[in-house]
């Protein structure tokens, strides 16, 4: 049997947080270890707790969740941070995105679709809610294809699509029939030509140039 997921919910209305945790604690591969109610108080809790994922709305007060997700990154790199907001601004998303969130799930979205983003994020992928990935979209234009061949070749271009998908270097490799290193290769590849580092800075380009 695998440890239950270590989740510590972070959100200034207290309905919000009761509601979390009844539903979640429905869930035995779930166990809510915390909460609390701004980021100073989420990253207090998270040093003591050490939770695997948090999950955390985007405007709070004394901290909001853009600023507390980029003190999360330097100083709790391994905890990763789901949020959970009704804003749907494109702008605010990439932002998060970049600042080292691995999901963003809108509060509109099923019981079900949050714990699917849980075990995403918890996997070590990226998860963006339908709606979301629409905020991303709307009204930016789509690159031409001959910008991203002067770029990229299309096989990195396949790579840096399933990656910003979610997908490990094993599915990627299971998926284009290549092996594991080659995928790493492809990776680094993609980090050199772009100047980008991150995971998160390579799922933001692919968002950007609407690969997903």
């Amino acid at each position: 049997m695998h440890a239950p997921i270590r989740i510590l919910l972070v959100d200034d209305h207290l309905l919000v947080l009761d509601g979390l945790k009844a539903r979640l604690g429905l869930e035995t591969h779930i166990d809510i270890v915390g909460t609390a109610n701004n980021g100073e108080q989420a990253l207090e809790a998270a040093r003591r707790l050490q939770p695997d994922v948090v999950i955390m709305d985007v405007s709070m007060p004394v901290l909001n969740g853009l600023d507390a997700t980029k003190r999360f990154r330097i100083e709790l790199p391994n905890i990763r941070i789901l949020m959970l907001s009704m804003h749907d601004d494109r702008e605010y998303i990439l932002s998060l995105i970049q600042s080292g969130a691995s999901g963003y799930v809108l509060k509109d979205v099923s019981s079900n679709e949050l714990i699917k983003a849980i075990e995403t994020v918890h996997s070590g992928n990226t998860y963006f809610s339908s709606g979301a990935s629409d905020a991303l979209f709307r009204s930016h234009p789509t690159p031409t294809q001959s910008f991203l061949n002067e770029e990229l070749s299309q096989r990195e271009i396949t790579v840096l699509k399933l990656l910003a998908e979610g997908h490990s270097n094993k599915e990627i490799a299971q998926t284009l029939h290549i092996s594991v290193r080659t995928v790493e290769t492809h990776r680094q590849k993609l980090k050199t030509k772009l100047g980008i580092q991150s995971t998160a800075g390579l799922t933001k380009f692919a968002l950007e140039h609407q690969l997903i």
